[in-house]
């Protein structure tokens, strides 16, 4: 399970902040550094044919209590009603520089999880709009070795390649639920 992710501004890395200087020029206001559920961050979603990042909240509204579902399981995607209808066609792309999970010995040591050789880490991602305000939840799927003995869930982490794929076709984005995920580093925080 993903709960919680981090988006540096670092001026070193011209990719993440190329997406958050496009959220600014629009008047966007949006989270930096550690983001939390319902927090308003910068994702990428195609529209009118581009790729456009675009500050939403993370978290979709729980139907029957006060809380946010965060996340969304690919083995039940296709079935849970809240889901299925976003992913033909409301896909997006969550931008990060990695993500935290915790041990759960008795130690509860915070991980930062990324990917190696990249200062980015994109996570797959659907959008929906609850009252007229869109939202977003980051897709997971079984934990890989490199992270199953922190945690039994992971989110599904896409390449530059499977950044495309996942927003252009939503045949080539079924496929990429199905890979295995790519082997993370992680580092104590």
């Amino acid at each position: 399970m993903c709960g919680r992710y981090v988006l540096f501004s670092d001026p070193d890395l011209k990719e993440i902040r190329e997406i958050l200087e496009e959220v600014q020029r629009k008047n966007e206001t949006f989270q930096t550094g550690e983001i939390f559920p319902t927090d308003k961050a910068p994702v990428l979603i195609r529209e009118r044919g581009a790729v456009t990042p675009e500050a939403i909240v993370w978290g979709f509204p729980h139907r029957y209590n006060k809380g946010v579902i965060i996340n969304a399981r690919v083995e039940t995607v296709r079935e849970r009603s809240m889901f299925r209808r976003c992913l033909p066609s409301r896909r997006c792309v969550i931008p990060s520089t990695g993500f935290f999970e915790w041990s759960h010995d008795a130690n509860k040591v915070k991980y930062q999880f990324n990917l190696p050789g990249t200062d980015a880490l994109y996570m797959a991602g659907l959008y929906d709009e609850f009252q007229g305000e869109r939202r977003f939840v980051i897709l997971t799927t079984a934990a890989n070795f490199s992270m199953q003995d922190v945690h039994d869930r992971m989110p599904v982490v896409l390449d530059g390649n499977g950044r495309n794929r996942w927003l252009d076709d939503a045949q080539s984005a079924m496929e990429l639920l199905n890979r295995v995920p790519p082997e993370l580093a992680r580092i104590p925080v």
